[in-house]
């Protein structure tokens, strides 16, 4: 019988495969990528990042080409597989998940943010509040 491995065993192997970016590398420096909050929707709107769009980690994969926010139709943004993505979540394990399946499913430029919306906020970094 293969040994078990923990969530955070999962986690640390997605980091090896993925990159990841500080709050305010992000924030400086990449602008004009599509930002992904894969948090539940009550956790997206206890804050997140300005333009920021939520599709929540279980659903991902089958949502990422076809977002509600646009009424199920194919959101631009997204439908170019080179444009960069950053995903969040609270602490940055379920992005890191998340960057690794994005891609496999084919998206060239996928990072994650270390320390997700909590290490967002911590560095001053503004959120959406509603």
């Amino acid at each position: 019988m293969a040994a078990s491995i923990t969530a955070s065993d999962l986690v640390a192997e997605a980091r090896a495969k993925i990159r990841e970016v500080a709050p305010g590398a992000f924030h400086a420096a990449v602008a004009d990528a599509v930002v992904i909050d894969v948090r539940e929707p009550s956790e997206f709107e206890t804050g997140h990042i300005p333009g920021a769009i939520n599709i929540p980690r279980g659903v991902l994969e089958f949502q990422v080409g076809a977002h509600p926010a646009v009424a199920n139709v194919s959101d631009p943004a997204l439908s170019h597989k080179e444009r960069p993505i950053v995903v969040v979540c609270r602490t940055g394990g379920r992005a890191a998940l998340s960057a690794v399946n994005l891609q496999r499913l084919g998206f060239a430029d996928v990072r994650s943010i270390a320390g997700g919306v909590l290490a967002w906020g911590e560095a001053g970094l503004p959120l959406v509040l509603r």
